[in-house]
């Protein structure tokens, strides 16, 4: 399979930062499942911020309960990409399994912080995604939605966190049956 079946996972987690092979790569983790969170586990601590980048979007798919702190640190990461990707990950129900999403408790704290204060538009993009799947929940997440609806100074997250407060169209999508 693309020249990694014998290839161990630390090996392939490496290729995850180079250009030409970090698609094979990524796939052929995907692939590992389980057997390479471990390895992408460690991807998170590496120099180049591919690698990290291409573990948070592994970790998207794969993981596990042990793996949730690790990748909730992503969000703090220095590179902009990873914690897009960190973000999305904590956020995104769609691409995990079985796996539980974490709670407010562990992942609103970061979430509205970057929200308020991220100098990367794209990050509080993704940070709006976080923050919406509390706004139902957390009156912090409405409020900050709600500023970041009318004061942040990008556009696009203007217009996004306008979708997840009372109103917003994903906001009434998901608001639970009895608040209908």
């Amino acid at each position: 399979m693309l020249g990694f079946v014998r290839t161990d996972n630390e090996a392939l987690v490496f290729c995850l930062g180079d250009p030409q092979r970090a698609v094979a790569a990524y796939h052929e983790l995907l692939r590992r499942a389980g057997g390479a969170v471990s390895a992408i586990r460690t991807g998170l601590h590496h120099d180049d911020p591919a690698v990290r980048e291409g573990c948070c979007r592994l970790l998207d798919h794969l993981v596990d309960t042990e793996s949730m702190d690790d990748l909730i640190a992503m969000a703090d990461d220095p590179d902009a990409r990873v914690r897009i990707s960190a973000f999305h990950a904590l956020a995104c129900d769609r691409c995990k399994g079985d796996t539980c999403a974490p709670g407010a408790d562990r992942v609103l704290h970061p979430a509205l912080r970057h929200l308020a204060s991220d100098p990367d538009p794209h990050v509080r993009s993704m940070a709006v995604e976080l923050v919406g799947k509390f706004a139902h929940t957390d009156v912090r997440a409405i409020a900050a939605l709600r500023a970041s609806h009318t004061q942040d100074a990008s556009p696009a997250v203007r217009k996004k966190a306008g979708w997840y407060v009372p109103g917003g169209t994903i906001y009434e999508r998901t608001a639970p049956r009895g608040l209908k």
